[in-house]
């Protein structure tokens, strides 16, 4: 479960926004784990060891809002699964074969994208015993990868030297926290998902808690480490949010073999091309395993939803073979298929635009339906008192406003922000529309599951009557 965790929280595709907004971005990762991270834990465990029932956020949020309510925020929370495959994965994945091995072209770009996203729902379809293994090789990569490239980071500075740092970047701005909150955030989210399984776990109410904790921890080592390492090696101006990352390990490399030219162009010979082959393996490995890992947790909540009647019945059942939401991940896939096709087209190819738009929707997406989720903490201790809670958060008020309304602020600043995206510059009607055109066909979408799934209330009211008339 801690190694689940650390797939879910150590997006390797966010690492390159964060240093993109230079060393204050390491201030505020602290700053943020101590007012949202550490809440945000607290709340978590706490609803994960008082109501362990499979569904996790679903469940809380249908025991403190309603079952239409907790449908549509589900949907929420499950789309915003296939919108973040099929856009910011699926174009790292993309972008580092291209870097690494060769161009792609239109078309490639097309078939590489398709086949990573299905080598994902592949995963999520087998069964837990067999698919928790996805998120531990994951995890695996993440320390592998990470851990390495901040070794050769050492080792470049120690030949090269780096690009030198002066305290006033590291103080804190304004328009730094408007920028760097809701990637941040978004890294640090994600302690929900084990709860959407624990009626498959052993020892839900211990599990829980600990996994929390050490993937909280590590998580935070393996993103400090890296964000500094590329602040050391590429120049603040030429670090960019799709690229980042992948540029600083390209540059880091040729300490093992290669060059960087007078224009900066950086090639990778002997033993840096070939473990730059590897790095490259790597990290289209662990941005597959994130989305695999956010996968199983959301889908499977998805299919509780739909078998409660808050979504088309046909979606709630698992296979009987494997024990997973098969249907709901096929339809995943396929949605995730649509959004890639689409937002390639829409955007030229032009790598950057879609990164950037599709990052906001996904963040935008799973931050609304927190909204609610978060909230429920609170609720649900007055509307259910006597539930045995073995974790109490500390500072329940606190913690509910912080954590709420620091997704509620990363929502609006992401729908409008204060200074458009570098590239959305002067396109600010067609920023708009990439997210909130997506945003209503999300929470659409919730409505119409919400009514397909009248047949499957219906029938339950039906069965309660007839219970309580026999009873009688």
């Amino acid at each position: 479960m801690t190694f689940y965790l650390l797939c879910t929280l150590v997006g390797l595709d966010t690492i390159g926004s964060v240093a993109a907004n230079g060393p204050q971005g390491l201030v505020w990762m602290v700053i943020l784990a101590v007012v949202f991270f550490l809440p945000y834990g607290f709340l978590t465990t706490e609803l994960g060891t008082a109501f362990p029932v499979e569904g996790g956020p679903y469940v809380w949020t249908k025991l403190a809002f309603g079952r239409m309510a907790a449908g549509v925020n589900q949907v929420l929370y499950w789309l915003s699964n296939p919108l973040w495959m099929g856009g910011t994965l699926a174009i790292i994945a993309v972008t580092t074969f291209e870097t690494f091995f060769l161009p792609l072209g239109m078309v490639g770009k097309h078939i590489a994208g398709l086949a990573f996203i299905w080598a994902g729902v592949l995963a999520v379809a087998a069964s837990l015993r067999i698919g928790k293994w996805v998120p531990i090789a994951g995890a695996f990569a993440r320390i592998v990868l990470l851990g390495f490239f901040t070794l050769s980071v050492v080792v470049y500075a120690v030949k090269n030297g780096v690009q030198p740092l002066s305290g006033g970047d590291f103080v804190p701005t304004w328009a730094g926290f408007v920028a760097l909150v809701p990637v941040l955030i978004f890294n640090y989210v994600g302690f929900e998902l084990p709860s959407t399984a624990t009626e498959e776990m052993t020892d839900p109410q211990r599990t829980v808690p600990f996994a929390i904790l050490r993937a909280g921890f590590a998580a935070f080592l393996l993103y400090g480490g890296p964000i500094l390492g590329i602040l050391l090696v590429v120049p603040a101006s030429q670090i960019q949010g799709l690229g980042g990352f992948i540029d600083a390990a390209k540059q880091v490399l040729t300490v093992y073999g290669g060059s960087v030219s007078a224009d900066g162009t950086v090639t990778l010979t002997g033993a840096g091309a070939v473990l730059g082959s590897v790095c490259a393996a790597g990290l289209i490995i662990g941005v597959l395993t994130s989305g695999v890992s956010w996968a199983i947790g959301a889908h499977r909540a998805q299919a509780v939803a739909c078998a409660d009647g808050a979504g088309p019945a046909y979606l709630g059942r698992l296979s009987s073979r494997h024990g997973t939401p098969v249907r709901v991940n096929v339809l995943s896939g396929l949605l995730a298929s649509v959004v890639l096709v689409t937002a390639l087209s829409l955007t030229g190819g032009n790598s950057e635009k879609y990164f950037t738009a599709g990052l906001a929707l996904v963040i935008s997406t799973t931050f609304i339906s927190y909204l609610l989720t978060f909230p429920s903490m609170l609720v649900l201790r007055r509307r259910l008192p006597h539930v045995a809670r073995p974790f109490r958060a500390p500072f329940a008020v606190l913690t509910t406003v912080l954590t709420t309304g620091l997704v509620a602020f990363t929502v609006v600043v992401l729908i409008w922000p204060l200074d458009l995206p570098s590239a959305f510059e002067g396109e600010r009607a067609q920023y708009t529309l990439s997210q909130v055109v997506p945003l209503l066909i999300v929470i659409g979408i919730g409505f119409l599951f919400y009514a397909l799934g009248a047949p499957t209330r219906a029938r339950d009211r039906d069965v309660r009557r007839d219970f309580i008339s026999t009873s009688g």
